[in-house]
């Protein structure tokens, strides 16, 4: 059995440090302990730290990086480390398998626990009991095949900036971009042990009105805000419904005011959209404008001759406008059929092409040369309530993840010594 009580009590040490994302949270992440702790837990199997810190402050200075992250500033890059381990002489890509792994959490801490099976507690399936079932894995994987850390290298990055809405660009990205990448990547988040070889990405728009408020004996007087984001709610709603396109649209906060006895002048709305490619992901932010543009239109005709709307419809172009909290992600969509071969081989079957993916920080593995990416790993977002009140991860379905990465490694490792006969493309 892989998964041993040494691996219970590390997960629960680390479900029981708290890791929530700055972006979530006013409270100081203990980040740094809990990878140091991992970090010890990988070193008794023979990894080295290759690097533990947290990332260049200039990686914020992009375009890509969304408001939130800009807006957080610098200074909590400070304690946003990203800890990078290697087991075994720094080989070619070609001789390299990478994982890829988060500790840091969303907010709401859950009850840390095990009762019957069953981890609680925030981070038990997404991803602190991922991370350590992959630790459990590879060393099976390390005492069923010597070549393991020998001839074949092991990559393992624990980043930060997986949650809170970083989208992996001061954790994940800087690591890649620098080039810690196998011939096999795996990003181990909860896929019900179906390996899914794409990432979706989205981006966020915010439509902002910016009117003159009023009092409620005057509403006249004023411009409606709720009125009119809400009247754009619905039209975009109904407009950009994606039933001709993968991504998928969520029709998010809508904020005016909390009072009944005031017209709300200004306050805005909240769309994400997820998108399979760049080229889709470009037309449906054409479609945004667009639809917004229409909407307006709309709102004017049909309130022109309204006694209470009159104002806001004649102005609201001139008070109406659309940015962009984030936009110009990647997305992830390779296939390879010696790697997809061997992750069946392993235990792993393929997620449906018809089913809806999900955004990673595997977005930042595309388009690497000799190299291919899958996102793998125990449980489900949704039923086991990742994210969300009562999350868990079984005992037995972090020893099923444990199994099937050893089972990758050695596969892979078998390969590349020839000890199994299948062609795997060049490097």
């Amino acid at each position: 059995m892989p998964f041993t009580d040494d691996d219970c009590a590390l997960l629960l040490e680390l479900l029981g440090t708290p890791t929530v994302s700055p972006l979530e949270t006013a409270e100081t992440p203990q980040l740094w302990p809990a990878q140091r702790r991992y970090a010890r837990a990988a070193e008794e199997i023979g990894f080295q730290v290759l690097h533990h810190g947290p990332p260049d402050p200039r990686v914020l200075d992009r375009s890509d990086v969304p408001a939130v992250v800009r807006r957080a500033g610098p200074g909590f890059l400070d304690a946003q480390p990203s800890l990078l381990l290697r087991l075994g002489p720094d080989l070619p890509r070609s001789e390299t398998v990478m994982f890829n792994v988060h500790l840091d959490t969303v907010a709401g801490l859950e009850p840390a626990g095990l009762h019957a099976g069953r981890f609680t507690g925030r981070g038990s399936i997404d991803a602190k009991g991922p991370s350590v079932a992959l630790l459990s894995g590879i060393r099976d994987a390390v005492a069923a095949e010597p070549s393991v850390g020998q001839d074949v290298s092991v990559l393992l990055q624990v980043v930060s900036g997986e949650e809170g809405g970083a989208m992996g660009t001061f954790g994940t990205r800087p690591l890649v971009e620098r080039g810690h990448v196998g011939r096999l990547n795996i990003c181990c988040e909860p896929t019900g042990l179906r390996y899914l070889p794409r990432s979706t990405a989205s981006m966020t728009a915010r439509i902002r009105v910016d009117g003159h408020g009023s009092i409620d004996d005057r509403p006249d007087a004023g411009h409606n805000a709720t009125v009119l984001l809400g009247f754009l709610a619905q039209h975009l709603a109904d407009r950009l419904d994606p039933a001709d396109r993968p991504g998928r649209l969520c029709v998010a906060g809508l904020r005016t005011g909390d009072l009944h006895n005031r017209v709300y002048g200004s306050g805005e709305l909240l769309l994400n959209l997820s998108y399979a490619t760049t080229a889709e992901g470009a037309d449906a932010e054409g479609a945004l404008h667009r639809e917004v543009e229409a909407g307006l239109d709309r709102f004017r005709e049909l309130f022109t001759g309204s006694r209470e709307f009159a104002r806001t419809a004649r102005d609201a172009a001139a008070i109406t406008r659309v940015d962009w909290l984030k936009r110009g992600l990647p997305c992830l969509n390779n296939s390879d059929p010696w790697a997809e071969d061997l992750l069946a081989r392993s235990g792993a079957q393929r997620w449906p092409d018809d089913e809806p993916g999900f955004t990673c920080d595997a977005i930042w593995l595309h388009d690497r040369p000799g190299s291919y990416t899958a996102v793998l790993g125990p449980g489900r977002l949704d039923t086991n309530n990742a994210h969300a009140e009562g999350e868990y991860a079984d005992r037995a379905e972090l020893e099923e993840f444990a199994a099937v990465v050893s089972a990758v490694l050695t596969g892979f490792a078998r390969q590349r010594t020839g000890e199994e006969h299948h062609d795997a493309p060049a490097a």
